[in-house]
């Protein structure tokens, strides 16, 4: 007998079973009820999208972290990594002259090569919005509200809002004196938390000690007035403008309810086309993969051929949200079950027939109905159905339909009755 062919799905995906898929949905359908509420309008985009797109973006590095291929027409695609590039080319395509603000939100997959680990899969789903037009404490407060409450109403409980400011940020590092390229260096380091490489990294471009020790307190600072006073002597009107800016948003998402926020000056983005407010969201229970969500204001529309506009949005693993439940033990909403399962006594023409008609009947009535498509004995399709957690089965004979009726038996009490088939609608 030759060897049984078995073939595995690829590296770095996943197959969802119902109940996972319920609770998916349940999570998905939460968030979106939120964004919403907020007024944001959800939108698509194509899987895939020209490799240029993605490289004018992020750089030609990111070709090794994408599923890239050629079409047979020639043409360089690839599998969308993200979904902030191929919203604003959407926008810029589509939507300039639209009427301001565009609130645009969105939930797809999105691929990339890596190497899989908990709540990291080479194809994933992201969540997020995009919001096109305000440039106010106001619109921007209201963004990171928004990505906040809809983990809220997720059901993740235990999180934490870190806020910066690269408009603090960029000054900081232009101040020590660094050339371009140094400059982008100091800020992955930023980024990644390296500050002990990051203090060797300034001692050897010449950075002074007092100014880098200075440098490291002030990014470490957890309120914005201990932050204007280690700068007291040399704060300008740029860092100025920015804290004040900083501060007013801080103290906005205090008046829409928001808990649990931190400054955070380090927060570096690592993406060049940020450009002043700056977020993270975590979620603790996590460890070391512990962010669920990312974003802030950025300028990608000239980048590709559009006129300058304020944008700022997020975006939220939505994979790792699932985690951050399931690290929690949250508990799930029971899925509803079956109302009526329907059973032919018999194999006749005229009792499918009936039974088909029946079941038609119900789900017009807007129940949920299950027919034994099995053919199993009357005791083998009530022993299914109690299995399968329905609480009423419909037992359709050639006695009752002779005197237009059925037998309704409740599968938990086990009592039996007999019910005319204009009032069966309301007994199940």
């Amino acid at each position: 007998m030759a060897d049984e062919c078995k073939f595995e799905k690829p590296r770095g995906t996943r197959d969802f079973g119902p109940d996972e898929m319920y609770r998916r949905r349940l999570v998905e359908k939460n968030m979106r009820e939120c964004f919403e509420r907020f007024g944001y309008r959800e939108i698509q985009t194509p899987t895939f999208e020209n490799l240029e797109l993605l490289t004018a973006k992020s750089g030609e590095g990111i070709i090794d972290e994408l599923y890239d291929f050629t079409d047979k027409g020639g043409r360089r695609l690839a599998l969308r990594p993200e979904l902030t590039a191929p919203v604003m080319r959407f926008y810029v395509n589509e939507m300039q002259r639209e009427t301001k603000p565009l609130k645009l939100f969105y939930l797809s997959n999105c691929f990339r090569y890596d190497r899989p680990q908990k709540g990291r899969y080479r194809e994933f789903w992201q969540i997020g919005c995009e919001l096109i037009g305000p440039n106010s404490p106001l619109a921007h407060s209201e963004v990171i509200s928004l990505a906040y409450e809809a983990l809220k109403s997720a059901g993740v409980q235990q999180i934490v809002l870190r806020v910066g400011s690269l408009g603090v940020l960029k000054p900081l590092i232009t101040g020590l004196g660094l050339d371009g390229c140094d400059e982008r260096a100091a800020m992955r380091l930023i980024d990644k938390s390296e500050y002990e490489s990051l203090e060797k990294f300034l001692s050897e471009k010449g950075v002074g000690a007092a100014d880098a020790k200075r440098f490291l307190a002030t990014i470490r600072c957890k309120s914005i007035p201990d932050a204007r006073a280690l700068l007291s002597d040399s704060i300008g009107s740029e860092l100025s403008v920015a804290f004040d800016y900083l501060d007013n948003v801080m103290r906005l998402l205090d008046s829409f309810g928001v808990a649990n926020c931190t400054l955070d000056l380090a927060i570096a983005r690592g993406l060049e086309y940020y450009t002043g407010l700056v977020f993270e969201i975590d979620a603790p229970l996590l460890g070391a993969e512990k962010q669920l969500c990312g974003g802030g204001c950025y300028s990608l529309v000239p980048l590709f051929g559009g006129l300058e506009v304020p944008t700022s949005g997020f975006a939220i693993g939505f994979d790792r949200t699932i985690v951050a439940l399931e690290e929690e033990e949250y508990s799930f909403e029971t899925p509803r079950s079956t109302d009526a399962f329907i059973v032919p006594v018999g194999d006749g023409g005229r009792l499918l027939e009936c039974a088909a008609g029946i079941s038609a009947t119900l789900r017009k009535a807007g129940k949920r109905v299950e027919v034994d498509l099995m053919a199993r004995s009357v005791g083998k399709a009530l022993k299914y159905a109690d299995k399968i957690g329905v609480k009423k089965a419909v037992l359709v004979g050639e006695n009752e339909l002779e005197k237009g009726a059925v037998l309704v038996k409740d599968l938990v009490s086990g009592e039996q009755m007999e019910v005319e088939l204009r009032r069966l609608p309301e007994c199940v």
